[in-house]
């Protein structure tokens, strides 16, 4: 992370993480054309910074930490100053850094300040470059640009964000940049709530960061550590209180992947001015007051579910069908529309509508049809960390929905769509926690999670070898997807084409048995209700196929169990604690026919780790071999001092998936007995070590 982002947090959250398919991994960045120069100027001043601000001089860069510079820059001081202001606050932003080397020319010489014209004034009050310690004005030539990054647009999230851009002139290796900023916020909702977030460390060297509140001292701030034992300085006057923070060159971190939510890479202290979760809810709560008339046709749909449908239970997710399949998702997020939601008629009659948009007009539609429903907050990525978050609204990204009939409660997430299963067996969003806005409120409430009792994926295979010279070996594959997984394989198919997934599965298919083809068009079917999708393929292997390169010799039999989503990170300075995420239950069953010998199967294949289990059952007739694998997690996550063990587990499980055969052995009788001794594992079979191979791209291209 660049230590010169800005500090608090001013991003429109709750607009830009709002949709949360799975498969949508390709962000678009659309970049309208300039605005004029007197919009420029309109938009961007150029004014000296107010008097309360404190300028303070540039810390020289410990030595000690010069080899520990990256992208040729060194960062000497970022500062950030706060004060509260009648409507609002107002942000002060310092940066200065100096160019080390050849690539910091790069990016040491752009800027690019982002800011939201409906609620934030942008000032620049600082503009030099300090060379041989003369300082370089160069606020008065700065000519900016203005530029509308839509970077979400691909997602259908249009927030309304500028960027105003400038290229220095004259800027060399050696050269210290200084430039400031002053904000002035007036939010759209909740003007008298203040949420900051900074971080103490960061991943390559600061000389100095120095964080700044000014406060009424009758508004006591919240104020909440995570992983660092940097302390504020307090100080009281004049009905103000002054909170101030220094990290003084503090030691780089380096980034560990696959942390919790709750455990970041990086110290930081986050801010609230709310005590608890009510001024959230208090603000918003007059935003998401359910529609209590609807436009003719959806009231007409409304009560044809209610003709249908008896029962409070299938009325729920008759409305749930509804909104989330018919109403499609875009985010119209400017302005005070980051946080408040377009009313019902406004959505049907445009026909989208973002978390927040549909999440009301559920809501709306549910207490139509009698059943108890509120708007919640929640957050998609972070949402299991929010019970220890200061209270603030920025801690949200997402809106889904709090349904109840009698004592039972629903979460429902109305920005997903194509989701199966009824009241019963309906899954819950696993995002953690969640803040119903109801008046009064208990505050955050846990999401529960949902243990499989069963696989949620389960492989058939079964391979058929020829039984005479000249045929073609026979393979079919009958996947069966329950729950969430059956969710995720019906988007995709809705997403691409069944060809495309078949193209997909033939080339998972053609690594391991080259020449191999399909014989049959991709089957599915979805029993939606239920939430059970299967699919059907069907290949063969000619005969020269299967006898080049010894692959009968050699034949690979692979379980596809999804162990490719399994993190393994580096324990090379690993101190935290790594996320295995929800619960993972899958299942793959290998069946091989028209065999000539009877075949063993493989020796001590179970592995058993506390956090997840890989177990092999099989049995074996004179002509066939059954293999069936079941994998499943048993904890959320591995802590930090058993990682080791874990990663080992993790190679020793990747050994045990997949093993290799010479099916070409013929029993010296074939007409021996069903208690014939079976051919000895040694020698047949062989394991394939996990660091040969890059499994986890090939079990991608399959797409599991």
């Amino acid at each position: 992370m660049n230590p010169g982002a800005q500090l608090i947090n001013r991003t429109v959250r709750l607009a830009a993480h709002c949709r949360s398919f799975a498969f949508i991994i390709v962000l678009a960045c659309a970049l309208a054309g300039p605005e004029s120069g007197a919009r420029a100027d309109e938009q961007v001043r150029k004014a000296p910074a107010e008097d309360w601000v404190e300028m303070i001089g540039i810390p020289d860069l410990d030595q000690a930490r010069a080899t520990e510079i990256r992208n040729g820059m060194a960062y000497l001081l970022t500062d950030t100053q706060i004060r509260h202001r009648n409507g609002g606050y107002t942000v002060f932003d310092r940066l200065a850094y100096k160019v080390t080397d050849r690539p910091g020319l790069e990016s040491g010489a752009r800027l690019d300040i982002e800011f939201d014209p409906s609620r934030e004034k942008l000032s620049f009050n600082r503009l030099t470059v300090i060379r041989s310690g003369v300082a370089i004005d160069k606020l008065g030539e700065a000519k900016f640009e203005i530029f509308r990054r839509e970077t979400d647009s691909e997602r259908g999230i249009f927030d309304g964000r500028l960027t105003a851009h400038v290229d220095l002139s004259d800027v060399r290796v050696g050269d210290i940049i200084d430039y400031a900023t002053t904000y002035e916020i007036t939010p759209t909702v909740a003007q008298d709530l203040l949420f900051a977030h900074f971080q103490t460390e960061w991943g390559e060297p600061v000389a100095l960061a120095r964080e700044k509140i000014i406060w009424p001292t009758e508004k006591p701030l919240n104020i909440r550590a995570v992983r660092t034992g940097l302390k504020a300085k307090v100080a009281k006057a004049g009905g103000d209180t002054t909170y101030q923070w220094e990290a003084i060159n503090p030691p780089p971190v380096k980034r560990q992947e696959n942390l919790p939510a709750d455990y970041p890479t990086f110290g930081f202290v986050e801010i609230s001015s709310a005590s608890d979760w009510q001024p959230v809810v208090d603000a918003l709560l007059p935003f998401y007051q359910p529609a209590k008339s609807f436009p003719a046709d959806f009231e007409a749909r409304i009560t044809e579910i209610e003709r249908r449908h008896a029962g409070l239970e299938d009325r729920l997710i008759a409305a749930l069908r509804l909104v989330q399949d018919e109403i499609r998702y875009v985010s119209l997020s400017m302005g005070a529309g980051s946080y408040v939601p377009r009313r019902p008629e406004a959505v049907l009659a445009s026909g989208f509508g973002d978390c927040k948009d549909k999440a009301l007009l559920l809501v709306s539609a549910l207490r139509r049809l009698g059943i108890e429903a509120e708007a919640a907050l929640t957050d998609i990525d972070g949402g299991k960390a929010l019970e220890h978050s200061v209270p603030a609204l920025q801690a949200f990204d997402h809106a889904i929905v709090k349904a109840r009939i009698g004592e039972r409660v629903w979460w429902l997430d109305a920005t997903d769509y194509l989701q199966g299963g009824r009241a019963a067996n309906i899954v819950p969003p696993a995002y953690g926690f969640a803040l119903p806005l109801v008046a009064s409120g208990a505050g955050l409430e846990k999401i529960p999670v949902t243990e499989p009792l069963e696989p949620t994926q389960s492989v058939a295979e079964r391979f058929a070898f020829p039984e005479r010279e000249g045929e073609p070996l026979v393979l079919t594959v009958n996947t069966i997807y329950r729950n969430g997984d059956a969710d995720r394989m019906r988007r995709r198919l809705a997403q691409a084409s069944k060809a495309k997934l078949a193209d997909d599965y033939i080339q998972y298919y053609s690594r391991q048995y080259p020449g191999i083809r399909s014989t049959a068009m991709l089957e599915t079917m979805d029993d939606r209700d239920l939430n059970v999708l299967t699919t059907k393929e069907a290949y063969e292997l000619p005969s020269e196929a299967l006898r080049a390169n010894d692959l009968a010799k050699n034949f690979p039999l692979r379980a596809d169990i999804g162990i490719g989503g399994i993190p393994a990170p580096t324990a090379v300075g690993r101190t935290g604690p790594i996320e295995l995420g929800s619960p993972v239950y899958t299942s793959h069953k290998v069946t091989v026919a028209n065999l000539k010998a009877r075949f063993s199967p493989p020796e001590k294949a179970d592995v058993h780790d506390p956090h997840f289990t890989l177990k092999l059952s099989w049995s074996t007739l004179p002509d066939e071999l059954e293999l069936e694998w079941r994998f499943r997690t048993l904890k959320e996550r591995v802590p930090a001092e058993a990682v080791g063990a874990y990663l080992q587990s993790v190679a020793e499980i990747n050994r045990k998936v997949e093993w290799y055969y010479d099916f070409t052995q013929v029993d010296a009788d074939t007409t021996r007995s069903d208690d014939a001794p079976t051919l000895g594992f040694t020698g047949m079979v062989r394991a394939l070590a996990a660091a040969v191979r890059d499994l986890d791209a090939e079990r991608a291209d399959r797409g599991q």
